[in-house]
């Protein structure tokens, strides 16, 4: 089926001419902030839509609007192939199969969905209707004395759905601990222990930006028979990932942060997982037979998506995989790497300035965190968006990585396929002179 990207050339990201061809995909970078360019670094946050993602869910509601899985016209036929083909796109684009991706409202969502499966099987087993009776998977059963563990690098959603899980179980929460870098301390791996029931960890961390040593990680907790979760909102987006290959259980990502439409992302899980997990979110759509009495769900992914679906989202979302895939993820991941390089080396020549998390381009991602000496952080990013610069500011739903690095809040700088090297001096540029602006001299 011909596409607005059929037949167009791929941009070469490392020409001047290739990010301009991108840029004048996304009609927004045109704007003007406080009078300046806008210089948009807030990616990690949401990132920016090109033209074709918003057109492709316009289009929808123009010419395809109807419910999925709900009638025998043509509307909803069209609709329904729609969303089953966005599913596909995006299973397709992390190394999946069509069965194994869940639709979602966002990838809290679902990490909460696992969660609360999990307790869902425990609470059955514990009430004589689980394993056998209900067809769970023995895995998802956690008993007092089990471990739950993390890592002290997590964003609140792959940390705050653990710690609730575990105190209602009678499960105990452990973690991985961080270096000085902002890594996961492989030295803490020892804390997997036969008592690991889960290993949830972030592919690459929102705050730091260190990718996580995900084989040595996986293989302790396969050594084990734990399940590994992962979380993937800032890898997926940014360099080539094949979910199956790298042998976790399951994991999650979000639409909004590559390129998609916001309402909607994704949890992967492989398909023996999937069969014995108890549905998060009961109702419509996700059941067959219902009594008075009782009800029997239908197989995965149906069984947990209840209720009316993001429809129009998810043929957007197909839309931003097309555009990801157009432009090739070992490029995207080359552009970004020689920018995180170019601001890292940036950073370190302005006084003043600490970046929590790896202070080299290797094995991290460009979302760079760092806290301005003697400025409060809100400050400086006013400082910047006067400039027209972007950023994020906060503790980035991050609290625990931020108080072992020994920052309350930081500062987030974060990239995507549409920043040039010219965005990064401008940004540079204008940080330089926030402690100038508010008088700081010391350090």
């Amino acid at each position: 089926m011909a596409t607005p990207l059929t037949g167009r050339p791929r941009p070469d990201l490392a020409s001047e001419a290739g990010t301009a061809a991108v840029r004048a995909d996304f009609p927004i970078l045109e704007r003007e902030v406080r009078g300046h360019p806008l210089v948009y670094l807030d990616s990690g946050a949401t990132s920016l839509r090109p033209e074709q993602v918003v057109e492709a869910e316009s289009r929808f509601y123009r010419e395809t609007n109807a419910a999925v899985h709900r009638g025998a016209h043509a509307l909803a036929e069209e609709a329904t192939d729609a969303y089953e083909q966005g599913r596909a796109a995006v299973a397709r684009f992390v190394g999946g199969a069509f069965d194994e991706l869940l639709i979602t409202r966002n990838a809290t969502e679902g990490l909460n969905l696992l969660a609360y499966s999990m307790l869902a099987a425990t609470l059955d087993e514990r009430m004589g209707d689980g394993v056998a009776r209900r067809g769970a998977d023995p895995r998802l059963v956690l008993r007092p004395g089990d471990e739950i563990l993390v890592t002290e690098a997590e964003h609140h959603a792959n940390l705050v759905p653990w710690q609730r899980l575990a105190r209602w179980t009678g499960a105990k929460l452990t973690w991985l601990g961080v270096t000085d870098e902002g890594r996961i301390d492989l030295g803490t791996l020892d804390r997997i222990t036969e008592r690991t029931r889960v290993v949830a960890f972030t592919h690459a961390s929102n705050v730091t930006g260190a990718i996580s040593p995900v084989r040595e990680i996986v293989e302790a907790a396969n050594a084990v028979g734990a399940l590994t979760v992962l979380d993937a909102c800032q890898s997926v987006p940014h360099f080539p990932v094949d979910l199956p290959a790298l042998g976790v259980d399951a994991a999650a990502f979000s639409a909004h942060k590559m390129l998609g439409p916001t309402g909607v992302g994704a949890m992967w899980a492989n398909a023996d997982l999937l069969e014995g997990m108890p549905p998060f979110m009961t109702g419509g759509s996700m059941v067959e037979v219902v009594t008075m009495e009782e009800s029997t769900f239908l197989p995965p992914p149906a069984r947990f998506e209840a209720g009316s679906q993001a429809t129009a989202q998810v043929a957007a979302w197909a839309a931003a995989v097309e555009y990801l895939e157009w432009l090739g993820m070992d490029e995207v991941a080359a552009h970004e790497h020689d920018l995180t390089a170019h601001m890292l080396a940036g950073l370190a020549g302005v006084e003043g300035i600490r970046v929590l998390g790896p202070t080299t381009a290797t094995e991290r991602v460009g979302a760079v965190c760092f806290v301005v000496d003697g400025v409060h952080p809100h400050d400086a990013s006013q400082v910047l968006d006067d400039a027209g610069v972007a950023v994020r500011v906060g503790h980035h739903c991050a609290q625990p990585v931020h108080r072992r690095l020994g920052a309350q809040s930081s500062v987030r700088a974060s990239l995507g396929p549409y920043n040039t090297r010219a965005d990064v001096d401008a940004f540079i540029a204008a940080l330089a002179g926030v402690r100038p602006f508010f008088g700081v001299t010391h350090g």
